[in-house]
């Protein structure tokens, strides 16, 4: 846990227009009015290479009071991805599944935000990378990995674009039931707890791999109950039914306190870094976005991301 920097009096407003289930934009009035109250300097962005460039420079001369993202958990990520460590980012939620906020006491209120950056504390969390990417929430491989890429591809080519919500999902789910096939997915972790230190590694086999930075997936699932984004470990989670007649056995089982954990075919380890390759184009997703096709490989970056979080609430294992 850590203090603002006195005299840090700049808030960067960074504005996703695609992000979350409706526009944000009378929500994002409210928060920069409330702001002004508090005599901040407040910009709003809606080119993130500038304002990530920005927020670069100010968080330098020691005057960036936070960087907001209105969104998700991919708007989230995306802003770490693009400024350098130690710049405080914070959220008002406007996504999906707002994950990432939902966790760390995050409010889509425009007035619960404006106090967090008032009075909250610094946060020091860890970050996965899979390939070059950040990602803050979980790496996704498999079925639900290729729901995204076609939600993504629908949004892309949609003539309305604009904004995903959880209906945005149905018409992916009903092709990918028809058309996926979950291939084979062989995780290659770098120290398993059942394996000797001089065991050379072997692979986990599933189809379907989760790599948890936080507990939950999804609506909320808790895929990964004792995952703790201060630890420098992912939490691994792997399923090894190939149909989706099991990947609902295994959400009925998390939805009930994390009862998946005690199936035949679920496998839980931890692991700092991991490698996931397959014999056929498996695609892995980033909290929510498309990531790429396998093999990729997956680690984490201890406290490389830092947030602005409310004062009181739910805490971590703060460092």
């Amino acid at each position: 846990m850590g203090k603002v920097r006195p005299g840090a009096d700049h808030v960067l407003v960074s504005v996703n227009p695609k992000a979350g289930r409706r526009p944000a934009a009378r929500r994002v009035d409210r928060l920069v009015q409330l702001l002004n109250t508090h005599d901040f300097q407040v910009e709003i962005f809606t080119d993130l290479a500038e304002v990530s460039a920005e927020a670069n420079r100010l968080h330098a001369r020691g005057q960036l009071r936070a960087l907001v993202g209105i969104g998700g958990d991919g708007t989230a990520a995306e802003l770490a991805n693009r400024t350098d460590e130690g710049v405080p980012i914070t959220l008002l939620a406007a996504g999906t599944a707002n994950l990432f906020s939902r966790h760390f006491g995050l409010s889509g209120k425009p007035e619960k935000l404006c106090q967090t950056i008032t009075e909250g504390r610094l946060l020091r969390l860890d970050a996965g990378r899979a390939g070059e990417r950040l990602f803050l929430v979980m790496v996704g491989c498999g079925f639900d990995a290729h729901v995204v890429q076609r939600v993504h591809t629908h949004r892309e080519s949609s003539r309305r674009g604009g904004h995903i919500g959880y209906s945005s999902y149905v018409k992916p789910i009903l092709e990918s039931i028809r058309s996926y096939g979950f291939p084979e997915i062989r995780v290659y972790c770098d120290q398993r707890r059942d394996e000797a230190a001089d065991d050379p590694p072997s692979p986990i086999t599933a189809r379907w791999v989760f790599g948890c930075n936080l507990p939950r997936y999804g609506w909320g699932l808790p895929l990964a109950p004792e995952a703790v984004a201060t630890d420098g470990l992912l939490d691994l989670c792997t399923f090894a039914g190939g149909s989706l007649l099991s990947g609902l056995r295994y959400a009925a089982a998390a939805q009930l306190g994390g009862w998946h954990r005690r199936l035949g075919d679920c496998q839980m380890h931890r692991a700092r870094r991991f490698r996931m390759t397959s014999e056929e184009p498996v695609a892995y997703q980033l909290d929510g976005d498309p990531g790429g096709v396998l093999p990729v490989d997956v680690e984490v970056l201890p406290l490389r991301v830092t947030a602005v979080v409310p004062a009181t609430g739910k805490r971590i294992d703060d460092r």
